[in-house]
């Protein structure tokens, strides 16, 4: 046998004995995502606050300059729908994963 195969063959061994860790890597039920909640309320807060505004109103006029310069008036719209789209953004995070379908119970 030569050194490579022999490496390869370690390799192949010890990887397999890690298989039943990696397997247990997602089972622990207190990381549920809640250690990221105060961050991503901070940034809800940003985006539809004041500075969420500002942002919008920013791409709107930059938007409006870039279509006057061009002569189109593409750059607006792009302005528009990208402050828009900022604005609206976290609402529909929220709809998408806080979703849950209705309890239905059966009634005997």
């Amino acid at each position: 046998m030569n050194h490579i195969t022999k490496t390869a063959g370690w390799i192949l061994i010890l990887g397999t004995a890690f298989l039943p860790l990696l397997a247990l890597a997602g089972t622990d039920s207190s990381l549920d995502g809640s250690e990221f909640e105060e961050i991503y309320t901070l940034l809800q807060g940003w985006m539809t606050g004041f500075l969420g505004k500002v942002i919008a109103i920013a791409f709107i006029l930059v938007g409006l300059v870039a279509g006057v310069m061009r002569q189109s008036i593409m750059g607006f719209v792009v302005g528009v729908a990208a402050g828009v789209g900022m604005l609206v953004a976290p609402g529909v995070i929220d709809n998408m994963y806080g979703a849950t379908l209705p309890l239905v119970v059966a009634v005997p």
